[in-house]
């Protein structure tokens, strides 16, 4: 089997394919990670604020069968699997792509199913103020606003980078899923040659670039969040 994969004509097919899409692949892997990723912050983020600042004891308490509709609202879209979740979201992303299928169009169910996750993460990342801070703020007279864009967001910073990184590694995870509905990228070449053509030396090539790509990833994310972090500046 390993002679076969490793033949010579093997190798001079896979690098021949290399050659020719998977720099393209690549470009398209990437875009629909960043994008995706970005439109999903967009949505979580104030999303996962809510869930904190609108509980009983926080800084904008709201109703509680509010806070329990989001808390499940979250939890089902968390809880649907994201080859499931693509089919189920074909109507919606014909209405807003223009078709259900390719590189832009598996965009929205990127960001449908990574925006609960986010939401999620950004609450944790809220959880882990110290809530003096909070306090000190409110006895001084700030508002609620106030509260959320001076003194939480930015205190949670390097856990919200932190965070991010994680979401941004899942949803590069699921864009290369996406490649079974038509979706671009490495997902796709790893399908189309791998599965389908038991080109198995093309699909490991493809599988080691999203493994660099992870490793960008979460570099550059560990990065950012060491030298957002006070504490580590403060220590220095």
């Amino acid at each position: 089997m390993f002679d076969k994969i490793f033949s010579p004509e093997v190798i001079s097919e896979a690098v021949e394919i290399l050659k020719n899409e998977f720099l393209f692949a690549t470009w398209e892997t990437i875009y629909v990670t960043v994008l995706a990723t970005l439109f999903a912050i967009i949505l979580g983020l104030p999303l996962g604020i809510l869930l904190v600042v609108g509980e009983k004891d926080g800084v904008l308490p709201l109703p509680k069968w509010l806070m329990h509709a989001l808390g499940v609202f979250v939890n089902l879209l968390r809880s649907v699997p994201f080859l499931i979740l693509m089919i189920m979201v074909f109507p919606l992303t014909r209405l807003i792509v223009g078709t259900a299928v390719g590189t832009t169009a598996s965009i929205v169910p990127l960001v449908i199913a990574a925006f609960p996750f986010v939401a999620r993460l950004a609450e944790s990342s809220l959880r882990e103020i110290n809530p003096n801070i909070i306090e000190a703020a409110q006895s001084m007279g700030a508002s609620p606003f106030q509260i959320i864009i001076k003194v939480m967001i930015p205190e949670s910073v390097p856990s919200l980078i932190s965070n991010a990184t994680i979401a941004i590694t899942t949803i590069l995870g699921y864009s290369a899923m996406s490649g079974i509905i038509g979706g671009g990228g490495l997902g796709k070449i790893a399908i189309n040659y791998g599965y389908y053509r038991y080109k198995y030396l093309v699909m490991l090539a493809a599988v080691v670039l999203l493994i660099a790509l992870v490793q960008v990833f979460q570099s550059v994310g560990t990065r950012l969040a060491t030298k957002s972090d006070k504490r580590l500046k403060n220590r220095a």
